[in-house]
């Protein structure tokens, strides 16, 4: 399989590579990709262009979650994709801030006005306002990250199987732990929250089995699918205060998945001196440089280039409202290197991860979640 991207980032879960310019490597990689993930027009994403091909007369538009832009997390990693577009492709970008709800059909009301050729929603809170928009729209083309609910001729979902690589980051933590208790928590109870719960706990399992071990996981019972959540995405002393009440319990390992509110949790097991966090979304270890000394790892989701290869699909006429799912196999998810940790995290515990992951996408160990796309 070719996998097409943008940077070289070696991670245990994905590898993205510099997009070709030769004419015969596109060609090869349409070949490939068609069974292993697909390009824009015929599904999915990872596609290319000639790096000189410019579309300047393409206005590329995005709406944010209440997160914002700079919420180290899926807003700001979808947002990164535009920028990059921008850079490379010659497009014309605009972004519209969500500071709650209320704001979604305004936001929406507004890039419509923009005439934007695509219009990207971030995250599932905005499935509603999107389809509604679209409905009322249906000659312009919308594309929406992290949901599947929309069924439309003018509407691409780009979604995550987040609990594959969510199981390789519960197996790390489980792994790093000193204590024998590990936690997660979400921002609100979401199928695109609980996903990676799911996985979290599932990984921990794998270990405990493969270990003889008992690791505990706080904050998540995934056959009763119930747990802790802040019950927003915002409040980071919700986040803390949570993290602090897991710490007390004997946590040393936390997977927030909460988006901003994620930095709450930082913030407690930087207090506390002796826990590391996992984080989500984006590589917590470049996007939140101020807490990288307490990533273990994190859960990725490659959604800055599902965003570009989206516009660069679209700008070439291949847009299609086919799902784009990012999994393991595709490089559309994966977990971060261990970066300060990696002398911490044991060899056995690296080997068997690695080998876990060749598990999952060969197809040989299925990890499940009520959550998971279909």
């Amino acid at each position: 399989m070719v996998t097409l991207g943008h940077t070289e980032t070696n991670m245990i879960g994905f590898t993205v590579k510099k997009l070709a310019t030769s004419a015969i490597i596109v060609a090869a990689a349409a070949v490939a990709l068609s069974g292993c993930g697909a390009a824009p027009g015929t599904g999915g994403t990872n596609t290319t262009a000639p790096a000189a091909t410019q579309y300047p007369d393409f206005l590329a538009c995005m709406i944010s979650d209440a997160g914002g832009f700079d919420d180290r997390s899926f807003n700001q990693s979808g947002w990164e994709g535009m920028t990059r577009a921008e850079k490379e492709l010659g497009i014309k970008v605009k972004k519209a801030e969500s500071k709650d709800s209320t704001d979604y059909a305004n936001n929406l009301a507004s890039m419509q006005d923009q005439k934007c050729d695509i219009t990207f929603t971030v995250g599932y809170n905005l499935s509603d306002a999107t389809k509604a928009q679209a409905t009322k729209f249906p000659d312009t083309k919308f594309a929406i990250l992290d949901d599947n609910q929309i069924s439309l001729p003018n509407v691409k979902s780009l979604i995550f199987k987040t609990s594959d690589a969510a199981f390789l980051a519960g197996y790390a933590a489980a792994g790093y732990s000193k204590t024998g208790t590990v936690a997660t928590f979400g921002g609100i109870k979401l199928p695109t929250v609980t996903i990676f719960m799911d996985g979290f706990v599932d990984g921990v399992a794998q270990y405990n089995k493969d270990f003889s071990k008992s690791i505990k996981v706080l904050g998540w019972d995934k056959e009763k699918q119930d747990g802790s959540f802040t019950g927003d995405f915002d409040d980071q002393t919700k986040g803390q205060n949570l993290s602090n009440n897991f710490i007390s319990q004997g946590a040393d390992v936390i997977m927030p998945v909460a988006g901003p509110v994620g930095a709450g949790a930082s913030a407690a097991a930087k207090a506390a001196g002796n826990v590391a966090i996992v984080w989500v979304d984006a590589d917590g270890y470049e996007s939140s440089p101020q807490f990288k000394d307490l990533f273990l790892t994190s859960v990725v989701k490659q959604m800055s280039v599902t965003v570009y290869d989206t516009i660069l699909a679209t700008a070439q006429g291949k847009y299609s409202n086919t799902t784009y799912v990012g999994t393991l196999a595709n490089d559309g998810v994966g977990i971060a290197p261990y970066h300060d940790y990696e002398s911490k995290l044991s060899k056995d515990v690296q080997d068997k991860i690695t080998d876990l992951k060749k598990q999952i996408v060969d197809g040989k160990l299925k990890v499940t979640s009520p959550s998971d796309p279909q």
